[in-house]
């Protein structure tokens, strides 16, 4: 199987249209066919149906569709690691960022960095620390800012020293509203909206002390900024920590600390015994100069 052939693929899964595709490769539209053709007969599965109004994938097309984005993202990447090698100060680091207050310090430090090396570029992805630390072991990003609890052992890693403190956020006419902080009893009988991460969740589950069968939960998220619509909406109460931007969306959102207090930390880590581009590099140096500063 070769890089040129799942590029080919993933042209024609993007424009659902052969013709399209082909043109956009620059190859005739047989040929486009064919290589896609000889891929499903390589992998022994159809990927893509064939019908009047384009092409459309099949449950093991969008499943090689999402693994061919990594190969080929990777492939670039490596590409681009040696340009680098050869040219000035410039390339692309990909970084990963879940929502906390360590967002802030990690902005001062891209910007911090960006006004040394203005040549070099960033990708940023925000997404679940779970996603974060896959695509990390993927190489697909170079740096990630993860919500402890973090198992550090395949990571080199910096902590952060701001603390991030749960909370429950809510709709300002909920009954609750108005109070200092919150217990488990009190939210317990009130519809809850908690984070997907199974280790968030459970110590969550921890602190109210009850099993999700006796607790009302309508839904589960990955990131707040669409789970606190929903809040505003009257769906239910998001648990969640006081760095989150999305709890500033609305004047009509409140954020009531969790009683007894409970707090955890950010921590920016990267992968251990790894050989990145220059850009990385430089950036790595950048955050341990940061470390020394903070400690």
């Amino acid at each position: 199987m070769e890089l040129r052939t799942l590029r080919y693929f993933l042209a024609a899964a993007q424009e659902e249209n052969i013709t399209r595709a082909a043109d956009i490769l620059h190859v005739t539209q047989p040929t486009l066919s064919r290589q896609i053709m000889d891929l499903e007969k390589e992998l022994g599965t159809t990927l893509m149906l064939r019908g009047k109004n384009g092409l459309t994938l099949t449950d093991d097309g969008i499943f090689f569709r999402q693994r061919a984005e990594e190969i080929v993202e990777l492939a670039d990447r490596l590409e681009q690691s040696f340009v680098e090698r050869n040219a000035d100060v410039s390339g692309l680091i990909a970084l990963g960022a879940s929502e906390a207050v360590g967002s802030r310090l990690f902005a001062k430090l891209i910007k911090q960095f960006s006004d040394k090396y203005p040549l070099i570029q960033f990708h940023l992805y925000n997404e679940m620390a779970d996603n974060i630390k896959d695509r990390l072991d993927k190489g697909l990003i170079d740096v990630g800012l993860l919500l402890e609890p973090v198992d550090t052992a395949k990571y080199d890693f910096v902590r952060l020293s701001q603390k991030e403190t749960w909370g429950i956020l809510m709709r300002d006419d909920h009954p609750l509203a108005e109070r200092g902080t919150i217990t488990p009893d009190e939210i317990a009988a009130h519809p809850l909206i908690l984070p997907l991460r199974e280790r968030v969740r459970n110590e969550i589950l921890n602190w109210i002390k009850r099993d999700e069968k006796d607790l009302t939960i309508p839904l589960s998220y990955t990131l707040l900024s669409n789970a606190a619509l929903l809040v505003e909406a009257g769906l239910g109460c998001a648990f969640c920590l006081d760095g989150a931007l999305a709890i500033h969306s609305s004047p009509r959102l409140r954020f009531v600390p969790i009683a007894p207090e409970h707090t955890t930390r950010s921590v920016l880590v990267w992968k251990k015994n790894h050989l990145f581009s220059p850009a990385t590099s430089l950036f790595i140096q950048e955050i341990n100069m940061f470390r020394a500063k903070i400690e």
